[in-house]
């Protein structure tokens, strides 16, 4: 790979992480991007911890080929269930100049500065939750937290549908946001841990108390981002930099170019590629 050529690669199960990538683009825009979502095996967040990792690594090794030297996982399930196995005893064998990020140590490292009593809330796909990533991300950094996690499975569906902003999003989003206030009345930040979330932010906004701050993930992992390349030049280097944007799905690329427009607000094309 030359010298300043090779894009960022952002993956996603599906379309959530185009929210992860749209506020990346927003704070690195002239940076060149490669995003691919593995539409046709989505939803990860049912999945087991062994198919959710062959999954993923098959989609970072296709980054890889595409000429990634650097991989951002924008999918919570992703970087609950595969992120670490992926960095600690795939990359040293199979790309040890290559680097694969996750979203959940950044938002988790802003918790310090967000709450202020330590009750921390977080809605998540059922695999996200049960991994307890967030718990015990959580626990190293801030051990005199309190995490309570809630599995939201009706929600990717309301947005992947675009119910998102209709009626009959307001009962299922409700009913998790009184199950996880019934859980730790005491919560003063909520975390949304799944990139489809911010879609139904204002309906969450709406039935929570105004009190409690709520947490998106865009901005948080496209800052760290941005740090990130400041502290490791050596990846900063070898990225190319010239604003274009590749999109590739596993599934139709009419139907991820339709849906995928809606979540950037842009028009876009996009690719089928096979993993």
């Amino acid at each position: 790979m030359n010298r300043g050529t090779a894009p960022i690669g952002v993956f996603d199960s599906g379309y959530g992480g185009l929210t992860i990538l749209k506020e990346i683009m927003r704070e690195l825009p002239h940076y060149d991007y490669v995003y691919l979502g593995d539409n046709a095996r989505a939803p990860y967040g049912s999945r087991s911890f062994d198919i959710v990792y062959e999954f993923t690594l098959q989609a970072v090794k296709y980054l890889f080929s595409q000429g990634c030297r650097l991989v951002i996982l924008a999918c919570n399930t992703a970087s609950a269930k595969a992120l670490r196995t992926i960095q600690q005893h795939d990359l040293p064998v199979i790309a040890p100049d290559h680097r694969v990020l996750g979203v959940i140590r950044p938002t988790v490292e802003q918790l310090g500065s967000i709450s202020k009593n330590g009750r921390i809330g977080i809605f998540g796909t059922p695999g996200t939750i049960l991994s307890r990533s967030y718990e015990m991300e959580t626990a190293k950094l801030f051990p005199n937290f309190t995490t309570t996690g809630i599995g939201c499975p009706m929600w990717v569906p309301l947005v992947e549908n675009n119910e998102s902003d209709r009626p009959g999003a307001d009962y299922f989003v409700k009913q998790e946001i009184d199950r996880l206030l019934s859980a730790d009345p005491e919560i003063d930040t909520i975390v949304l841990a799944c990139t489809h979330y911010p879609h139904l932010y204002k309906k969450i906004r709406q039935y929570t108390p105004e009190n409690i701050k709520i947490i998106c993930q865009g901005e948080i992992v496209a800052e760290s981002l941005h740090d990130y390349l400041v502290r490791h030049p050596e990846i900063e280097q070898e990225c190319g930099k010239n604003g274009t944007r590749r999109f590739l799905t596993t599934e139709n690329p009419e139907k991820f170019a339709d849906m995928a427009s809606l979540f950037l607000g842009e028009k876009i094309t996009a690719t089928r590629v096979e993993l």
